[in-house]
């Protein structure tokens, strides 16, 4: 296995720069969240079209269906069909992608609190510079 050569990075980065970063992403944070129902429901919406856009694509190519496979449940009279096509993806409409990350009131919770706290002590401190310590403590908010 391959190592590494040991070097390590070793920057100094201006203390009111990472404050203005960190002051940023909660803002950021913050707005994603208070959204996050209003863009759920939007990607929902997008989602329920798209999977009507690609039954569609199924029926209508189903002539070129290979490996036709069925099942039928009598506990609940549902029949599944399932084939496979021989296409590429720009044949078929493109599956939407969420614009957001979503996340539970929990990791809210402890995310403004960490990044919060974070900026509460750097504007304590009268170092010009944050040490390389304390940017990886807080590199995943930037």
């Amino acid at each position: 296995m391959a190592r590494g050569n040991g070097r390590t990075i070793n920057v100094k980065i201006p203390t009111v720069k990472v404050i203005k970063a960190l002051e940023t992403k909660l803002a950021q944070i913050k707005a994603d969240y208070t959204k996050q129902d209003e863009l759920e429901a939007k990607y929902q919406k997008a989602k329920d079209k798209w999977t009507k856009e690609l039954a569609e694509f199924a029926v209508a190519n189903i002539a070129k269906a290979e490996n036709l496979r069925t099942n039928y449940r009598s506990w609940n009279n549902m029949l599944n069909v399932d084939f496979d096509l021989n296409t590429n993806n720009k044949e078929f409409p493109a599956e939407p992608e969420r614009e957001f990350e979503s996340i539970n009131s929990c990791m809210y919770r402890d995310m403004v609190k960490e990044i919060e706290n974070a900026i509460r002590i750097l504007k304590l401190t009268d170092e010009e510079t944050v040490s390389t310590s304390t940017y990886n403590s807080i590199a995943r908010y930037l």
